[in-house]
């Protein structure tokens, strides 16, 4: 992978140099930008800012540009809607933002603070007045301005700061290329749909030794643009909680994701899944390296869906996909109660879900997943007066297919299994796995249906009373236990 520091840049400019007020009240947005561009202009430089709290509105940053935040000092973002501006020509707005920049950074120990909670409540405020239209999707507004979006960008470092309160996603590199994140902490839950870092067709990227904490999904790959993808991407040594997903692979997937790593990497109190890879919009996935995961209270292990959202293109397609070394404890009560923004809560009643691997029918399978040395630690008590899904072929064909819902792993509602369920897969390999529920339940712990070439190594059930079929196949061909 190419690697760069922009930390090399000898050219060192105080903040105070340029007019630019560390009080909290003066308004330093064209004083920071004139700043950036002179540094720019003279051929690079580190741009410095000591302690105290810094406002302004939209700042971009140039090529050739270290902004160094040393401890005890904060950029604080405006919360007047009109101080923010979009980024190049993507017609999103950001706090802190660059568009076609090279050799930038953005380090130190200091904070990058949106305002997020004060400014999406003034864009609302300016909307229901009739000032700003919006849409309104999902009871929010959809223009809100990002907390740091970096589109388009070469050899770019990002070290050591925080980043939080943002009135949208908090962290988006997109469509960048020779990126490092390293040691940084993200914050995201004063507003809804506050992603963490949103990985965005990006290439050459390592995600190191960070602490992301949002509402929304808090790792996250995305692909927007059909020509284009993620591709030798590496996520190592991080901390996530959500009360979405922790590790999520979509929604949108126009292109899709390739040669991913992610390794030793730790997850708590979380409302969807510890891992989900997702293809709902058409795009490819393809060799996805998961090893030396952790989550412990998380609603949901694993989620590995194929559907169809997407009218215009046929589906995706998922293929070689690796998670091992992998522990996981599922609650029974709900993993983020008490945060700020929870997840949603269900509003029919069910049993607890299972790990899900689902294809689509029609020819889509997953295929080429091998699952190694995975532990599951379930809390049990599934009870068929409570809800239930038997394992009659009416009961499993009557398991929607979902094609084109909004893909999540409590969409299917009852499942009749409680540790894996399993359709339209194609070579998928469990070895070494162990399976725990604390409670006994009326389903059977792995059903697998409509699949071909499934091989079962070394798996054990614990579960009290025991004595049942752990293992249940319908329409199946080639199973295999070892």
């Amino acid at each position: 992978m190419l690697s760069f520091s922009a930390l090399g840049q000898k050219k060192d400019y105080n903040a105070s140099l340029f007019g630019i007020k560390s009080n909290g009240v003066t308004l330093n947005t064209t004083s920071i930008q004139k700043a950036i561009d002179y540094i720019s202009d003279k051929g690079g430089g580190t741009l410095h800012f000591y302690v105290g709290r810094y406002l302004t509105g939209t700042v971009l940053l140039k090529s050739n540009v270290t902004i160094e935040l040393h401890e005890g000092a904060i950029l604080v973002g405006s919360d007047n809607p009109y101080d923010y501006q979009e980024i190049g020509n993507t017609h999103l707005p950001a706090f802190i933002g660059a568009y076609k920049a090279d050799n930038i950074a953005i380090i130190g120990k200091g904070v990058i603070d949106g305002s997020g909670r004060e400014l999406a409540y003034n864009f609302l405020d300016q909307q229901q007045k009739g000032i700003l239209t919006d849409a309104m999707t999902y009871d929010r507004p959809g223009y809100r301005p990002q907390g740091v979006y970096l589109r388009e960008c070469k050899n770019v470092t990002v070290k050591g700061i925080i980043i939080k309160s943002a009135a949208g996603w908090t962290f988006e590199p997109d469509q960048c290329e020779n990126m490092l994140i390293d040691s940084v902490t993200v914050i995201g839950h004063d507003f809804w749909n506050n992603d963490g870092i949103d990985i965005v067709d990006c290439k050459n990227l390592r995600l190191l030794n960070s602490f992301i904490d949002a509402a929304d999904d808090a790792i996250c790959f995305k692909s927007h643009d059909a020509n284009s993808c993620s591709d030798n991407v590496e996520v190592r040594n991080c901390t996530a909680r959500s009360s979405a997903s922790a590790i999520k692979f979509g929604t949108v997937t126009a292109g899709g994701y390739k040669n991913i790593r992610l390794i030793n990497n730790k997850i708590y109190n979380t409302h969807r899944s510890a891992v989900a890879i997702e293809v709902p919009d058409g795009g490819d996935i393809d060799n996805i390296f998961i090893d030396s995961l952790y989550a412990y209270n998380t609603s949901n292990a694993i989620y590995l869906r194929i559907s169809d959202r997407n009218a215009n293109r046929d589906p995706g397609t998922m293929k070689n996909i690796t998670i091992q070394n992998m522990y996981c404890e599922i609650p029974a009560t709900k993993a983020d109660a008490f945060y700020p923004y929870e997840g949603p809560v269900e509003d029919n009643p069910r049993n607890f879900s299972p790990a899900i691997i689902s294809g689509l029918n029609g020819g889509y399978d997953i295929e080429n997943v091998t699952l190694r040395n995975i532990q599951l630690v379930y809390p049990g008590g599934g009870n068929r007066h409570y809800a239930y899904r038997g394992l009659k072929p009416a009961d499993l064909d009557s398991i929607p297919e979902l094609a084109t819902a909004y893909p999540e792993f409590s969409n299917f509602m009852e499942l009749p299994a409680w540790g894996f369920w399993i359709r339209h897969v194609k070579n998928v390999t469990f070895e070494n796995i162990t399976l725990t529920a604390k409670e006994r339940d009326y389903r059977p712990a792995i059903v697998v249906q409509e699949a071909e070439k499934v091989t079962f190594k070394n798996i054990q059930y614990n579960e009290p009373g025991g004595g049942k079929k752990q293992l249940h196949t319908y329409k199946t061909k080639e199973i295999k236990q070892l």
